[in-house]
């Protein structure tokens, strides 16, 4: 349960300025991303859910969707200071139940490596019969 009066909403786009520092908190902003990347990211994503404090953003979680059959969440983040508290799967939680009120019911997630336990709150559970694959990836 949350501790504190930060409210969880869903947004249909994200602010450049707050998905910028939310993503440098996170330590997963690269040299090559530009104000266009940023901006390509918020158009394409399905939604997001955003944690506020005092109508400061200090978390967010994103999905992306073809909005019929399939979401993928992605880029979950809390600040620093407000993790421990239960906002990131409050987050998450908020995401999946906006996806499933559109009739969507697959929703995925790949799980960093430790994030796993973070996932299994929100419901999350390893898929035993599949295996992520990837094509491209960027060279840190």
């Amino acid at each position: 349960m949350l501790k504190s009066k930060i409210r969880i909403k869903i947004i249909k786009k994200a602010r450049r300025e707050d998905i910028v520092r939310l993503y440098k908190a996170a330590g997963w902003w690269k040299p090559w991303y530009s104000p266009a990347f940023v901006d390509r990211l918020a158009r394409s994503s399905f939604c997001f859910a955003g944690a506020f404090d005092k109508g400061s953003l200090v978390g967010m979680a994103r999905s992306i969707s073809d909005g019929i059959s399939d979401a993928y969440i992605l880029d979950t983040v809390v600040l620093k200071q407000y993790r421990g508290r239960g906002i990131g799967v409050s987050l998450v939680k908020a995401l999946i139940k906006y996806i499933k009120a559109r009739g969507i019911d697959w929703v995925t997630v790949i799980a960093e490596p430790g994030t796993e336990k973070f996932y299994r709150k929100a419901g999350f559970r390893i898929m035993k019969d599949f295996t992520p694959m990837i094509i491209i990836k960027r060279k840190k």
